[in-house]
């Protein structure tokens, strides 16, 4: 008889596989500010509406060859990966975690993540329903599932801010919030009166900001350098080796803070 985690875990791969499959839509609709509801899924070479037996999660795909039915344009590779992704997140999660609200939190996260990931490679916009909807979720969720940071517990108790449990979980996912949050907003403004071009986005700030919101003070803060040592490394490689302008090539710094933020919740 198979345990009820792995049970609940292959359960929650299926979902994060459906989540996927929005979050696809997602990441193509919302930098072009389309609704995400209407119209129904469609192709992007000819416009015609995707039919649901050819939105079955990576089944689909597969059958398909990557190409439309209809006009057999090719299907960005992106589509099954972002699906695969989500669920595979959702599936560790959900068995390390059982079947708890700790787990949906982390799934969550997961799935914001997946989505800046991407939006941010194909259109370097970092959607604020993703970044200030996911920062609004993480606060009422610290609530009902501790933020557990030592860094924010050690400053609380120094400011003398102590007592209700939930109430000091809050204080430590704002913190987790804001001082990366400003930390990161500080050196992008530094940058641009040194250099006197933007050199970051604002909503790498509030990514930033979501991803303290969920791990704390701690969490953003190595994800920030995770991320911050990977762009530079992978992004200066990568310009070097494609000939891009230095100067002017915009790197997609969210999504290697995205992806880093996704490994430091795995860490956890």
């Amino acid at each position: 008889m198979l345990e009820v985690p792995i049970v609940a875990a292959c359960l929650a791969l299926l979902f994060g596989l459906l989540i996927g499959s929005f979050l696809n839509v997602c990441i193509y609709r919302l930098p072009q500010d389309l609704s995400v509801v209407r119209p129904r899924s469609y192709c992007p070479a000819c416009n015609h509406p995707i039919a649901w037996y050819d939105n079955v999660p990576l089944l689909s795909y597969a059958l398909l060859h990557g190409r439309c039915r209809h006009c057999k344009a090719a299907i960005s590779m992106r589509y099954p990966i972002v699906e695969l992704m989500t669920g595979v997140l959702f599936f560790v999660f959900v068995w390390r975690l059982g079947p708890s609200l700790a787990a949906g939190k982390f799934c969550l996260l997961s799935a914001l993540l997946v989505g800046l990931t991407f939006s941010d490679l194909e259109a370097r916009i970092l959607p604020d329903e993703f970044t200030l909807g996911g920062t609004a979720a993480a606060l009422v969720l610290a609530w009902f599932v501790p933020v557990n940071d030592e860094i924010a517990q050690m400053l609380l108790w120094i400011a003398g801010v102590s007592g209700n449990p939930h109430w000091a979980s809050v204080a430590a996912a704002l913190l987790g919030a804001i001082v990366p949050g400003l930390c990161l907003w500080f050196a992008g403004w530094l940058y641009f009166k040194l250099r006197h071009r933007e050199g970051l986005g604002l909503g790498d700030v509030k990514l930033v900001a979501m991803v303290g919101a969920f791990l704390g003070l701690y969490g953003a803060l190595l994800m920030l350098i995770a991320g911050s040592l990977a762009g530079s490394v992978i992004g200066y490689a990568y310009i070097r080796f494609t000939r891009k302008d230095a100067s002017t090539y915009e790197l997609p710094f969210g999504t290697f803070l995205g992806l880093a933020g996704i490994a430091v919740a795995l860490a956890r």
